[in-house]
């Protein structure tokens, strides 16, 4: 009868210490979601103080061309119309958040595709700087889509493999979205001879 008793203890005991394990593991899986899905909020986070930043700049660019470049007002008229569809777009979701800075990107090289035609405008230091400033803002764009991409990449790793899946599912984490380019902006243009 004692080595019933002693049977049983330790069959209670190893249920027990499974049963912590099980809890410790389900822990520290909601957790590591947790984290992943704050970091992919944080990268959203920084795209969006780029794209600000790249809205802001816009505004006076589009003076400095009109000073030079008044009559191209159907090309400064649509830089201005996809800013505005960006700082209108600046709740919504990755996918058409893409699509309105995709817009102001086609824009604003329209514009500086008009601003190669008049020499005065190309040697204002005003142009030269807003220029520069923009080109920097947008290699720090193009960082935090690349970060916020990876970002998501993790996140929805982790919440579609086995066994962390199952918690995923029930703890109602789901798969984000990857901010996508527009198919123009996905690679060098091919160079034929």
């Amino acid at each position: 009868m004692a080595e019933t008793g002693g049977l049983i203890a330790i069959m209670g005991g190893l249920l027990c210490l499974l049963v912590v394990g099980v809890l410790a593991w389900l822990i520290m899986t909601y957790n590591r979601l947790v984290r992943l899905r704050n970091q992919v909020a944080a990268s959203w986070a920084q795209i969006d103080v780029q794209l600000k930043r790249r809205a802001d700049l816009i505004p006076n660019l589009v003076e400095t061309v009109k000073g030079y470049a008044a009559h191209e007002s159907a090309t400064l008229a649509a830089v201005t119309a996809a800013r505005t569809g960006v700082v209108a777009a600046a709740g919504a979701e990755p996918a058409a958040r893409a699509q309105a800075e995709n817009a102001l990107t086609q824009s604003l090289g329209r514009l500086f595709a008009v601003a190669e035609a008049y020499p005065d405008l190309k040697a204002s230091q005003n142009f030269a700087a807003l220029q520069a400033e923009l080109a920097t803002t947008e290699n720090k764009i193009a960082y935090a889509r690349q970060f916020y991409n990876s970002a998501v990449q993790t996140h929805n790793n982790a919440g579609q493999t086995f066994p962390t899946m199952l918690i995923a599912g029930l703890a109602g984490f789901r798969a984000r979205e990857f901010f996508e380019t527009a198919e123009g902006e996905r690679g060098p243009v091919q160079v034929r001879f």
